[in-house]
C-alpha cells in the first residue's frame, strides 16, 4: 500500500463511518475491485480516526461524562449515561468475542456483503415507522441497543444505522437516539482496538504498511469523517434518515449480481 491507496481507503473510511452505509462493508468492496489486502488493525486504526470525530462533535458530552464520573454524579441527566453505556457494551462485547470471527469471515464474499446491504436497506426504511415519545432511555433500552452494535459486526450493517434505528422503533427522540449511538460506540471501538492491536500487531509491516500510510488515512478519515457526521445529523434531524435505505439496496442488488457473473 501506498500513501494514495492509504488515502483513498481514508477517504471512503471517512465518508461511510457515521453515514448509516457502512464503513467496513465499502473498504471490503474497495479492497475486491483494487486488489488490495489490507489487515483487519487498518481498517480498525480507520475506526480509530473517526472515533476522532466523535470526540470533537461531542466533546462537552464526553466532558461532562467524563466529570460526572471524577464527582460520582450518577444522578444528573449526564451522569445517568455512564451506566446505560456500559450496559449496552456489554452485548456488544459478547457478540464480538464468541462471533466476531465467524460474522467477519461468512460475510467476505460479495453475495454474502450484498444480502447484509440489503438487510441494512431494510433496517433503515423500517426507520420511518418509529414513534418517537421517550426522552429517557431505559437499562432494557440499552440493552436492546448494544445488542444491535454488536449485530453491526456484519460488515455490511452499518452500526450506527442499527442503533440509531433501533432506538427510534423504541420510541426514543431522535436527539437522543443520535447522542446516544455514538456515545456507545465509544467503548466498543477502543475495545476493537486494543484486542486488535494485540492480536494483529505484527501484519502491518508484513503487508507493507508502515506509518506513513497510517497517518495519512486516519487523517484523510477525520477530516472527511467530520463532515460526514454532521451531514448524518441534518439528515436525521429533517426526518430523512430513511433514504439511505435506497442507496443500500442499490449497492447489495449490484453486489448480489455481480457475485453470480463471476466478478
Amino acid at each position: 500500500m501506498d500513501p494514495t491507496q492509504a488515502a483513498f481507503l481514508g477517504l471512503i473510511q471517512g465518508i461511510t463511518e457515521w453515514l448509516p452505509i457502512s464503513s467496513t462493508g465499502h473498504l471490503r468492496i474497495a479492497m475486491h475491485f483494487t486488489g488490495l489486502t489490507v489487515p483487519l488493525l487498518f481498517d480498525v486504526i480507520l475506526h480509530f480516526g473517526t472515533l476522532t470525530v466523535i470526540f470533537l462533535f461531542f466533546r462537552l458530552d464526553i466532558k461532562n461524562i467524563l466529570g460526572a464520573i471524577v464527582h460520582k454524579e450518577f444522578k444528573s441527566e449526564t451522569g445517568k449515561l455512564i451506566p446505560l453505556i456500559l450496559v449496552g457494551t456489554i452485548p456488544t462485547i459478547l457478540i464480538g468475542f464468541f462471533l466476531g470471527s465467524t460474522l467477519d469471515a461468512y460475510f467476505s464474499n460479495l453475495a454474502a456483503l450484498g444480502g447484509g446491504f440489503i438487510l441494512n436497506g431494510v433496517l433503515l426504511y423500517a426507520s420511518k415507522t418509529g414513534n418517537e415519545r421517550k426522552e429517557n432511555i431505559t437499562y432494557l433500552e440499552a440493552l436492546i441497543i448494544g445488542t444491535a452494535q454488536g449485530i453491526a459486526i456484519i460488515p455490511s450493517i452499518s452500526r450506527s444505522g442499527i442503533t440509531i434505528v433501533t432506538a427510534l422503533l423504541l420510541g426514543i427522540q431522535r436527539e437522543k437516539a443520535f447522542k446516544f449511538s455514538f456515545l456507545l460506540s465509544i467503548p466498543s471501538i477502543l475495545g476493537a482496538l486494543g484486542l486488535t492491536i494485540y492480536e494483529q500487531h505484527n501484519l502491518l509491516n508484513q503487508t507493507g504498511i508502515g506509518f506513513t500510510e497510517i497517518a495519512v488515512g486516519v487523517a484523510v478519515s477525520i477530516i472527511v469523517g467530520l463532515f460526514s457526521l454532521k451531514f448524518l445529523w441534518r439528515t436525521l434531524a429533517s426526518r430523512k434518515f430513511h433514504f439511505f435505505a435506497l442507496y443500500c439496496t442499490v449497492v447489495g442488488v449490484l453486489l448480489v449480481g455481480l457475485s453470480f457473473s463471476g466478478l
